[in-house]
């Protein structure tokens, strides 16, 4: 029978507390990894994170393709009023808690097991709320069917409540193959129902299915894969640090929602759900890519990092290679949005989404922006910075409205405007703030992220001179010889001309070898 502390748990249970911890918790559950095995399982967790992102951004872009052809724009606005207030709500879906667990360095079962029934309670409360908003909507937006859409949405939080646990507890013993297993499952499920239901001509309803069906298998998966069980809610210690460190969390994410998502509620409530639809698919396509790509880094990172929070100068090299390898990777959406916005709107989305194309192009900076701000966060929670992490968040959200109302009246582009020129005026100032008093320097951040800037600036250069060669836009053929283009010249002058190919082959070498041990021997 294995201890608590095989079980990633701390302190040494009585007799009484070992059985109820042998009915509720039959998993091996490691603890966080040993100081040595830190490099290799976060290279190898990143690359699955990333992978299980690419099929993930497969999966959305080939149901994307198929449902804007079975779907109208009008569909994709109604789900996105939904959206403007779940998602919100969203924010307090886990209170920060899973968070709070893989941040914190020594953990009980009691502790996980009364953050559980927090969860549980909290998403009650939002099933509820959301339920008791569907007239408000109703009236707000002047969409009677927002009703019964609304109604049905609710019930996410609910499915979404009693799964969170499990994953910060896959999260913080490194399981991240596992994770990205579930989620792919998950939406590949809601995606083929989707697809259905729209082939059927259940219109919006469609979307509104595949969002329900996410959470639906997703707990189902995590509860079968982790056999960890919550024992009867109980008083732990060490809860109210926790919960103050979720609730720190928990309203950053609040600021910041308000400020990224302000200019759809204003286009839904202003310019209707044919506008809103228009620009919610340009702003999938530009900004979706790359936070789906921070989110997997940092699903990563954050683990990783929370681990060395002790070790300055090494948490000092992880977070600069990590954050230098997320610009390289979103410098190519940025610059290839930019210039191929007209051949990408086309190929994906159908030619009555045509319009969408200014918008894509004109949200392009805010691309680069996320790129270059977000990484921070996760040094300053995986440090314990959460209030100062929030401080910035205030920062951000009445610059961004600001930017977003001053382009309102110019419809979807001039909305893209605002908020592109926001972004990229806050970036300086942000990136100054997050780094203050911590051991990244100006000139590590600087040399971190001029490498990647420069080769996609030579190689968007290239592919501009390529496209006005062709003139006007391109035909399949020439969009993927200018893609090639692209890529060749990038890859060429980041890893050689400009040497960042050590960085790379270091991460493909941990990525090859042979492990030396299980996992569970790597951990402590």
């Amino acid at each position: 029978m294995p201890t608590d502390s095989h079980l990633g748990f701390t302190e040494q249970p009585t007799p009484s507390a070992d059985r109820r911890a042998s009915k509720q918790s039959r998993v091996k559950f490691p603890s966080p990894a040993a100081p040595s095995a830190l490099k290799g399982l976060s290279v190898r967790g990143g690359a699955a994170a990333l992978f299980g992102q690419a099929l993930s951004s497969a999966l959305q872009i080939g149901s994307t393709i198929v449902l804007a052809r079975l779907l109208s724009p009008a569909d994709y606005g109604l789900q996105s009023m939904v959206l403007s207030v779940t998602n919100f709500f969203s924010l307090f879906k886990d209170a920060g808690l899973s968070t709070a667990v893989i941040q914190r360095e020594n953990l009980t079962h009691d502790q996980v097991s009364a953050l559980f029934w927090i969860n549980v309670g909290v998403g009650m409360a939002l099933t509820i709320l959301t339920v008791g908003m569907a007239p408000i909507l109703v009236l707000f937006f002047k969409e009677p069917r927002l009703l019964w859409v609304t109604v049905a949405s609710s019930s996410v939080f609910l499915f979404n409540s009693v799964a969170f646990q499990h994953h910060a507890l896959l999260d913080r013993s490194m399981r991240f193959v596992t994770s990205m297993k579930i989620g792919i499952a998950s939406m590949t499920i809601a995606t083929a129902l989707a697809i259905l239901m729209a082939a059927l001509g259940y219109r919006y309803w469609a979307l509104i299915a595949q969002n329900i069906c996410i959470p639906v298998v997703d707990a189902a998966l995590v509860w079968t894969v982790l056999r960890w069980r919550p024992g009867r809610p109980r008083r732990a210690s060490g809860i109210r640090a926790m919960l103050r460190f979720g609730g720190a969390v928990s309203l950053n994410s609040v600021v910041v929602y308000l400020a990224y998502n302000a200019e759809k509620i204003l286009l839904g409530r202003f310019w209707g759900a044919a506008s809103l639809g228009l620009y919610g698919r340009a702003y999938q396509l530009a900004n979706l890519p790359v936070q789906q790509l921070t989110s997997s880094v940092g699903s990563v990172a954050f683990p990783v990092l929370s681990r060395m929070q002790s070790d300055a100068e090494r948490l000092r090299r992880s977070y600069l290679k990590i954050h230098s390898l997320v610009v390289s990777m979103t410098v190519p959406i940025v610059v290839l949005c930019a210039l191929f916005a007209d051949e990408i709107v086309r190929l994906l989305l159908g030619p009555k989404w045509l319009e969408a194309a200014v918008v894509l192009r004109l949200l392009a900076p805010t691309a680069l922006a996320f790129a270059v701000i977000n990484p921070l966060s996760w040094l300053l929670r995986a440090t314990g910075q959460v209030g100062r992490s929030l401080r910035i968040a205030v920062l951000i959200a009445p610059v961004v409205i600001l930017g977003v109302t001053a382009g309102l009246r110019h419809g979807p582009p001039g909305v893209a405007v605002g908020y592109s020129c926001a972004m990229v005026l806050l970036s300086a100032p942000v990136v100054a703030w997050a780094k203050h008093g911590t051991a990244i320097r100006t000139a590590d951040y600087i040399d971190c992220i001029k490498r990647p800037l420069a080769a996609g600036a030579v190689a968007g250069a290239a592919s501009w001179l390529f496209k006005i060669a062709f003139g006007g836009p391109l035909n399949l053929g020439l969009l993927a010889l200018g893609l090639t283009i692209f890529f060749a010249v990038y890859i060429t002058v980041l890893l050689f001309v400009l040497g960042q190919k050590d960085l790379y082959f270091d991460v493909l070498s941990e990525l090859t070898q042979r492990k030396r041990s299980s996992p569970a021997q790597c951990l402590a």
